[in-house]
């Protein structure tokens, strides 16, 4: 009798739990979506590091979901995080440049995510949800004139927005140095000798009486060329103030941004939007600008890490994460709440301080970092809990991509996937609920910003893992994995080496990516190309002709659409947060 009861009571219990998978299954989760800037894969415990702090994260892995082989779709910025928020290439929506430049620089550019696309925020909105971005934006801002907001989150499905318009450079913190004059200095050099040579030659013929000079014109000339340089100083001296900014919702609150505090500031109102809509479903889109430079951190984490000011920026981000974590378990929030932690792409290996210390990431055994196609650069941390639905401790080795989280959101949220234009992703949860074996993705398409520069084949039925390079960057000094003569690898020109054959690597023995394969060493070398070649056609095909957002004109400064909180163009300055009793100086 005693068996048939505890029989029976093992049943109820197992009838209890199935009901409430369900019923979780089946309810709309929360979601919040942590993207950390730069970070390299190799710098997280669940992805073997063993030197940098990051127990809020590693128990995302343990509690949740780790995939092994989670991809950004670009190794930079502002393509990355276009991508990520559409499901959908860059080069569908004109987010990939033809130049040299792939991100936004300027706040007082006129390009941006075309309005015409939709992110999962717009999606979730008609679906009731409360939506948030706390943190970096990074996909345009203006269009017309300086308080348009063209571009600004607002309008793309966000309710709420607390963060920086655009990414966090050297320039925006003193005594980091500048990216910016370092990567201008080069043209401004070449200009400088051009326009002397020139009038030194124009000096030299007009007193040999080969041209006659009007002395007129010349002033006229070295006037207007003074006054391009004053522009070009003016705007170098003042770059601080003209684009790094903290911005809630429209309003410029602080200009420039103080970093002092700044992981705590954004910590607290991602927590705060929590318990303001703890009673309904939201989304959260938590944005680090962390651990790009320049690096900062708070006082208390200061000098506590074995990596230096990048080692104390990652695990001030994980004590984010876990202050974050800790608000739904308080709120008992974790079985209706998804979240995804990533980074929009591989650390960046050129970032190394005036003094030499390492201020990039570690991207573990991949090759090269942001800005390139191996696997370092693309390759990124992807994590995903769900308490109660998603088996805790699960392992996935195929591949993905951060364009799967548009369609897993509209699927999980009851909305259904818009049927007017190509979503790149797939949904993840067949996946993950092991009701799929295999990755949707067959194959991937790698593009270092607007070229194409590797393709990625899944055989359906097979292990190997292919990876064929059209391209790859010159790593300079020779024999390194990065682009030490520059800030990053560039895409074109001069500092790629072009291959045709295509280079093809089989990832599932080399995933270092070490050693290309030959028609010697791999039996199936030609068929392998030929069936990469016609899938990269048929993409190609797919390909709209778009307006490019990245292009020249589109990127470059426009005083007329700098954001300023002042009246005065040339004192944009103010602090806001003081005055709207968020003085954040004492707290720790």
């Amino acid at each position: 009798m005693l068996l048939f009861r505890n029989m029976r009571l093992l049943s109820w219990m197992t009838s209890m739990f199935a009901i409430h998978v369900l019923s979780a299954t089946e309810s709309r989760p929360n979601f919040i979506l942590i993207m950390v800037d730069d970070l390299g894969i190799g710098d997280v415990g669940c992805y073997g590091n063993n030197t940098i702090r990051t127990p809020n994260i590693d128990r995302l892995a343990k509690e949740g979901v780790k995939l092994t082989q989670h991809l950004a779709a670009s190794p930079l910025c502002t393509p990355s995080r276009a991508a990520f928020l559409t499901g959908r290439y860059p080069v569908r929506s004109g987010m990939a440049s033809d130049s040299r430049i792939g991100v936004f620089i300027f706040s007082a550019s006129s390009g941006g995510l075309p309005k015409e696309e939709l992110t999962f925020a717009n999606v979730l909105k008609k679906e009731g949800y409360s939506t948030a971005l706390i943190g970096k934006w990074h996909l345009g801002l203006n269009c017309q004139h300086n308080s348009d907001y063209c571009h600004h989150p607002l309008n793309y499905g966000f309710d709420y927005f607390y963060g920086m318009p655009m990414t966090n450079l050297r320039d925006c913190l003193p005594g980091h140095g500048s990216v910016f004059i370092a990567g201008a200095a080069s043209y401004i050099k070449i200009l400088f000798q051009i326009t002397s040579i020139t009038i030194v030659t124009a000096l030299l013929l007009h007193y040999n009486g080969i041209i006659k000079i009007r002395w007129k014109m010349l002033r006229y000339c070295l006037l207007f060329f003074m006054f391009l340089f004053g522009i070009v100083v003016f705007f170098f001296w003042n770059f601080r103030y003209l684009n790094c900014f903290l911005m809630k919702n429209h309003q410029i609150i602080q200009q420039p941004v103080s970093h002092e505090n700044l992981t705590q500031r954004m910590t607290t109102e991602a927590v705060d939007f929590i318990l303001r809509n703890k009673e309904n479903p939201f989304l959260l889109f938590m944005s680090y600008v962390q651990v790009h430079t320049a690096l900062h951190t708070a006082q208390h984490f200061r000098g506590k890490s074995k990596h230096g000011l990048y080692g104390d920026a990652t695990e001030e981000v994980d004590w984010s994460v876990g202050t974050i974590l800790n608000a739904l378990d308080k709120n008992l929030l974790q079985n209706n709440t998804l979240v995804y932690f990533t980074s929009d792409n591989g650390g960046h290996l050129e970032e190394i301080s005036s003094s030499g210390e390492v201020h990039g990431g570690w991207n573990g055994i991949y090759k090269g970092g942001k800005a390139t196609c191996w696997e370092g650069g693309i390759r990124v941390p992807g994590l995903l809990r769900w308490s109660g639905v998603f088996e805790a401790g699960t392992v996935i080795n195929e591949t993905t991509s951060n364009m799967d989280i548009f369609p897993t959101i509209v699927a999980l949220s009851g909305s259904s996937l818009p049927q007017d234009r190509i979503i790149d992703g797939y949904d993840l949860t067949p996946l993950i609920q092991g009701k799929s074996v295999k990755s949707e993705h067959e194959f991937l398409f790698h593009y270092c910003n607007a070229y194409l520069n590797a393709v990625r084949w899944n055989p359906r039925n097979s292990k190997s893992l292919w990876k064929a390079f059209f391209f790859t960057p010159n790593f300079q000094p020779q024999g390194s994995s990065g682009c030490f003569d520059s800030h990053v690898c560039f895409c074109y020109g001069e500092s790629v080496t072009h291959h045709d054959p295509p280079l093809l690597f089989d990832l599932s023995r080399d995933p270092e990516e070490k050693s290309p394969l030959t028609p010697q060493t791999e039996i199936h070398y030609y068929t392998i190309l030929q069936t990469i070649l016609q899938a990269t056609k048929k993409h190609t095909e797919s390909l709209p002709v778009v307006d490019k957002q990245l292009s020249w004109n589109n990127i470059i400064w426009k005083p007329w659409l700098q954001a300023c909180c002042s009246s005065w163009f040339y004192l944009c300055y103010c602090d806001n947060e003081k005055e709207l009793g968020m003085d954040w100086t004492s707290k720790k």
